[in-house]
């Protein structure tokens, strides 16, 4: 398999002018946080990069001290390692078994919300879906990959919305940015984005219907085949590379 390499946005230098217009509880280490979490899971940082202090100071124009802040803070969520094997702080990298394990995790979690969207869903929601869905469908005919990827993140957001639960929604989206570089990748590959119109509309059919048990079962199978993309992917990568992620 020769994997397609999704386009990467450029790397800012500075904080974005949106993250400065955010409200007034946000401090500077909040701001940078939420820049390098961007980077980070678009893959514009890639896993096993250095995060070197000094370096992110003068290319953010801010000091040391909510540099380290936002280290610490992303180390928290698992995006970053402050002791990586290579010395000093660097991109967290996944190993498979544990990237393996993380998208089983992920089926269920999913499975889970399909399942009380199925029970709670409100009309409003399950319209958002749909629109979503639909959109994703012409997009799909014009092969617009980023595109495609940006709004199936917002029908995987919407059927967390659609659950209509806190906690379990809350830990879906964190463990999803845990591994979104890689879904990034596998939606490069080809055929993915077909296979993808198909799953989602039978999760979004299950809903409809209000049938639990149904919703349940496509969401894990989605989650489940993309994880089978995304082994073989890694797996072509490594070869490529000559080692492990």
């Amino acid at each position: 398999m020769e994997p397609n390499e999704p386009e990467m946005a450029a790397e800012p230098s500075a904080l974005r002018g949106r993250d400065r217009q955010r409200g007034k509880g946000a401090t500077l280490s909040d701001e940078l946080k939420d820049t390098l979490e961007d980077l980070i899971v678009s893959g514009v940082m890639k896993p096993g990069a250095r995060l070197d202090e000094a370096e992110l100071a003068e290319r953010f124009k801010v000091s040391r001290t909510p540099v380290r802040e936002a280290l610490k803070a992303l180390a928290a969520t698992g995006l970053v390692d402050l002791r990586s094997r290579q010395g000093g702080v660097c991109v967290a990298r996944i190993s498979l078994p544990m990237l393996i394990e993380m998208f089983q995790m992920m089926a269920v979690m999913e499975g889970l919300c399909a399942k009380f969207a199925a029970r709670r869903a409100t009309e409003a929601q399950k319209l958002r879906m749909s629109t979503l869905h639909d959109e994703l469908t012409r997009i799909l005919a014009s092969g617009d990959h980023s595109r495609f990827y940006d709004v199936n993140q917002d029908f995987h957001d919407a059927l967390y919305e659609a659950s209509n639960t806190h906690y379990l929604a809350e830990q879906t989206r964190a463990l999803r940015k845990r591994v979104r570089v890689y879904r990034r990748y596998v939606t490069f590959q080809p055929g993915r984005m077909t296979a993808t119109i198909g799953e989602h509309g039978a999760i979004l059919d299950a809903i409809r219907r209000n049938d639990p048990a149904a919703a349940f079962s496509s969401a894990i199978d989605h989650v489940s085949l993309l994880e089978d993309d995304i082994v073989d992917l890694i797996a072509a990568l490594s070869e490529q590379d000559g080692g492990a992620p």
